[in-house]
């Protein structure tokens, strides 16, 4: 039997989750991308000419864009879980690809802006996007700048299992992810007594919750959505993976009671490698803010990298 959804009435229909996917994290342009930097524009459009009725193969973000696309379809059409986009800086002249390889993979993202390499920031706040995926590090960066969560999407894994139902697993780090890195530089910051200023500053402010960071936004518009039900279940799973422990777990906690959040799960790690947990997690995608995480991550799982702007110092401004 399929699954079958029960739904909040029309007037409380929380508003969709609007992802933003770059075509380049979507689908392997890698061999038209190396024409573009090796031999310039033209030579690039006509590569695109040439192989725009050949299907792209999938890349990082595919398998969490399909996943996500699935569950519209056990939602009524008039109210879908996840409203996707492509805004993609590629020439218009080499859309018509992207355009046949969505269909060829049935992959029913409807709404592609190509900018033509016009920045892609003003096109996603446009758009009120929640969350964009990219591989470019600068898109990523100026969308983070802009306020919306977003992330560089991390080669797949060449051996990820496969998810076994409609629920979205998404972990995610705390620190300079879900929340600023205010408490974190504390540590960055402190040297050889980073742990030791860190772990006494969260425990002083315990009571006093932590201000949100690029993804709180994403995580309340998820908390508002899994009110709608499948099969009795909520539509995504967060996960938090942290390397917080000791006296700054409390503050976390709070925090998230303080913004009226539930979280799923919470992995306070305090030094252990994140790996191993995220196997067995099996998220559909994982955000961190650190390379030595994500990395040995993306081995395993899919993954990307949340690119934090430190606020300057007064001196410095």
């Amino acid at each position: 039997m399929g699954a079958e959804a029960v739904h909040p009435s029309p007037a409380a229909q929380p508003a969709p989750l609007r992802v933003a996917v770059s075509a380049r994290s979507l689908f392997n342009l890698d061999e038209s991308h190396a024409v573009f930097e090796k031999e310039g524009l033209e030579a690039y459009l006509s590569h695109a000419r040439t192989h725009q009725e050949d299907p792209l193969q999938p890349d990082a973000a595919f398998p969490l864009m399909k996943a996500l696309l699935n569950l519209n379809s056990l939602a009524p059409p008039q109210t879908p879980i996840v409203d996707a986009v492509i805004v993609s800086s590629i020439h218009p002249r080499s859309g018509l690809r992207i355009i046949n390889s969505l269909a060829h993979h049935d992959l029913p993202i409807k709404r592609t802006t190509f900018t033509g390499g016009a920045p892609t920031v003003p096109y996603l706040k446009a758009y009120d996007v929640d969350l964009f995926l990219s591989k470019s590090v600068e898109d990523a960066q100026q969308a983070v700048i802009a306020g919306i969560a977003a992330a560089v999407m991390y080669s797949a894994p060449k051996q990820a299992s496969l998810f076994d139902d409609f629920q979205i697993r998404i972990a995610i780090d705390g620190d300079a992810v879900i929340f600023t890195d205010a408490s974190e530089r504390i540590y960055k910051e402190g040297g050889e007594n980073g742990l030791r200023d860190f772990l006494e500053h969260e425990h002083l402010m315990a009571r006093h919750p932590l201000e949100e960071g690029p993804f709180a936004k994403m995580l309340r518009v998820i908390a508002a959505l899994q009110s709608v039900r499948i099969n009795g279940r909520k539509p995504f799973r967060i996960v938090l993976v942290t390397a917080r422990g000791g006296n700054s777990r409390e503050r976390v906690l709070r925090t998230f009671e303080a913004w009226g959040m539930e979280i799923d799960e919470i992995h306070f790690l305090s030094g252990f490698k994140k790996a191993p947990i995220l196997q067995v997690i099996r998220p559909h995608i994982f955000f961190d803010d650190q390379d030595v995480h994500v990395g040995p991550a993306s081995l395993i799982v899919p993954s990307a990298l949340v690119p934090w702007i430190e606020k300057p110092t007064e001196e410095a401004a």
